[in-house]
C-alpha cells in the first residue's frame, strides 16, 4: 500500500541454539515473533518462524493484505540469511 511499517522489538525469551521470542515495544499493533531451531543432523538445522499479532483500527481492516506482505518479507529475509550463513555472498 506504499507505506513502510516500522517496529521496535524487544527480546522477551532466549535459549541459545533453541529458541528466541521477540515482541513489539513500538509499532502499529502488538506483534510477537518466535524463532525455533532444531538440529536435523551435523550440518542441517530447521528453523521455524511464527508471527502473531492483534491488529486494531485501520490495521485490522488491512490485516489480510499485511499478512501476505509479511510472509513475502519473511521469505526474502530468510533467503538472504541463508545466503549469508552459507557464505554464498
Amino acid at each position: 500500500m506504499g507505506r513502510r511499517l516500522s517496529y521496535t522489538y524487544e527480546v522477551v525469551a532466549y535459549e541459545p541454539g533453541n529458541s528466541m521470542v521477540m515482541q513489539t515495544a513500538e509499532g502499529p499493533f502488538p506483534m510477537r515473533t518466535a524463532y525455533n531451531w532444531e538440529a536435523l543432523d551435523h550440518d542441517k538445522t530447521r528453523m521455524t518462524l511464527r508471527n502473531t499479532g492483534k491488529p486494531s483500527g485501520f490495521s485490522k481492516l488491512v490485516a489480510p493484505l499485511m499478512a501476505m506482505m509479511m510472509k513475502k518479507a519473511n521469505r526474502m529475509d530468510l533467503k538472504k540469511l541463508k545466503t549469508i550463513l552459507e557464505g554464498e555472498n
